[in-house]
């Protein structure tokens, strides 16, 4: 399913702001829209003035999609909603646990298992209730919304706080855009737990990396971070904050900017493009969980009208193909890669790729194939490999019970296939 244009808006079919800009010229455009923010006057890239609703992982097309071929018996849409109604977190009767201090990290009393399995529950429930229309799931995503709304009040712990600010910031954010204007449920109440709770922590960590050498932590630090901005943009239709996110995966300080994120580029390695990716020498594991991050972070900007996915010669499709053939178990090159460390910037080096965790499943791959795949009609032999191997994507709770099973949302072959 392709968009129809860059420059046609969802919603009742107006022009957005970006396309407008894109059209006649960038600033003197933003003038005659009346537009004051100063990131209009610095990029053609600006946040639409209408932001698309629902329009972070999944957009009106995809529900439909997914809703018709469900209801037709077809596969493997049906496949994927196979395994999302036997997950035990997809339940209607699943009860929130909402804490008003979630901590993540060493030395902390460690609570945050108890909100990540929450949002899978609010996140499942949520499909089940756009795709069968069940008000039972709607009413369960709901309250899990809702409890947490009124109950948390700040994140805390070592520095593993924005790891859990960033990755459940954006999970959160995805789950209640599924169930706006849903009766019942609190979106203001919502809004300002986001903006209060996540959004400071999200901020702090791009602007002072806690107080660290900028290069110090990992790209998925910075990704998850950076998506959780993003998505609380679309979600209270913020355009400053949508801005500061696709800003800063162009031109950022830290890991998660493109081309640090995919420091090495390897044209024409047996006739497909790779680009390594920066912890591609640490374990595959976390390898992967970029791969997630990432393209939720190029998903919901698609949904926006930006395609991120392509941007600077479809950097980020050249590491997924990277990833995806070493963890088909085949070889890929590597280069040195040297970073800076601590709080003064100490170098340290990988020589070789990290091979712990080498083809562990994920559910990340079906966003990236039905993408490159098949809405641009590329070959991404590696990806669409990947893809198809560990489908139907399931997603938290199917993963195993650790974090790293819940560090994506899932389902993407029931949502994406194509």
């Amino acid at each position: 399913m392709s968009r129809t244009s860059p420059h046609t808006h969802h919603e009742g079919g107006g022009v957005s702001r970006r396309g407008l800009l894109k059209t006649a010229g960038g600033v003197t455009a933003a003038l005659a829209l009346g537009a004051t923010a100063t990131a209009t006057a610095t990029t053609a890239n600006a946040a639409p003035a209408t932001f698309t609703h629902p329009g972070m992982l999944h957009n009106w097309g995809d529900i439909n999609r997914a809703k018709v071929r469900v209801a037709a018996g077809d596969n493997p849409w049906l496949a994927g909603w196979n395994r999302l109604t036997a997950n035990s977190h997809a339940q209607s009767t699943w009860t929130a646990r909402p804490q008003s201090v979630v901590y993540r990290g060493s030395g902390t009393p460690e609570n945050y298992t108890l909100l990540y399995n929450d949002i899978a529950a609010a996140y499942q429930n949520a499909l089940r209730w756009q795709i069968a229309g069940t008000a039972a799931h709607g009413d369960c995503a709901v309250r899990i919304l809702n409890a947490w709304a009124n109950t948390l009040t700040s994140v805390q712990g070592n520095a593993d706080r924005y790891l859990a600010a960033g990755i459940y910031g954006w999970q959160l954010a995805n789950a209640a855009e599924l169930m706006r204007g849903y009766a019942g449920f609190d979106l203001n109440k919502f809004k300002q737990m986001m903006l209060n709770v996540f959004y400071p922590l999200n901020n702090s960590f791009l602007t002072n990396h806690n107080d660290a050498c900028i290069t110090n932590y990992w790209a998925n630090w910075d990704l998850c971070n950076m998506a959780s901005i993003m998505a609380i943009g679309i979600l209270c239709d913020d355009g400053a904050k949508y801005d500061q996110a696709v800003n800063y995966f162009k031109n950022g300080g830290g890991n998660g900017q493109i081309q640090r994120a995919v420091p090495f580029l390897y044209p024409g390695v047996e006739g497909y493009d790779l680009g390594q990716w920066q912890e591609s020498g640490r374990d595959q594991g976390h390898t992967v969980m970029g791969m997630g991050q990432m393209g939720a972070l190029c998903e919901m900007a698609w949904n926006q009208g930006d395609d991120l996915y392509s941007y600077d010669g479809r950097r980020f499709m050249k590491a997924a193909q990277y990833v995806a053939k070493y963890n088909l178990n085949m070889d890929v090159p590597f280069t040195t890669y040297t970073w800076g460390t601590g709080q003064n910037c100490a170098q340290q080096s990988q020589t070789v790729l990290g091979s712990a965790s080498r083809g562990q499943v994920r559910p990340v791959w079906a966003m990236l194939h039905y993408h490159y795949g098949r809405r641009l009609l590329l070959d991404d032999k590696y990806i669409a490999q990947m893809c198809f191997s560990v489908a139907p994507e399931g997603g938290g709770g199917d993963y195993g019970t650790t974090s790293g099973g819940f560090d994506q949302l899932g389902f993407g072959t029931l949502m994406y296939a194509k």
